[in-house]
């Protein structure tokens, strides 16, 4: 029993100003240039006086740890592992903080009304 006549598909009004997959699309390519962004800004962490830094990118990719001479005691290395330990994690939590920052705008727009 097929239907012919008006009425057969549903339409939605299309947002003011452009269609909605256009904003979505432009959403993308602003959050991977945000990402790659990340990816080359840094954040650099210092712990136990300068004994040990940790610089880490925006993704969270270690670049770097230096440890001070003074801190490789081989009859405390204990102390050593919870400097790195110390400072690696420290570096995380910076480096979601610039994350955070820098797509919050972008997040943000997710929640716009008539975009999603």
């Amino acid at each position: 029993m097929g239907s012919k006549g008006k009425g057969g598909r549903m339409r939605f009004p299309q947002p003011a100003g452009g269609s909605m997959m256009k904003q979505v699309q432009q959403l993308q390519v602003q959050m991977m240039q945000a990402q790659e962004q990340l990816g080359q800004e840094t954040v650099t962490v210092s712990v136990g006086g300068g004994a040990v830094a940790v610089v880490m990118t925006g993704q969270q990719e270690v670049r770097s740890v230096t440890i001070s001479p003074d801190a490789a005691n081989p009859e405390d290395v204990e102390m050593l592992q919870d400097l790195i330990m110390a400072a690696v994690n420290e570096a995380v939590a910076k480096s979601r903080e610039m994350a955070e920052q820098k797509m919050a705008p972008l997040t943000g727009a997710l929640n716009l009304p008539g975009l999603m």
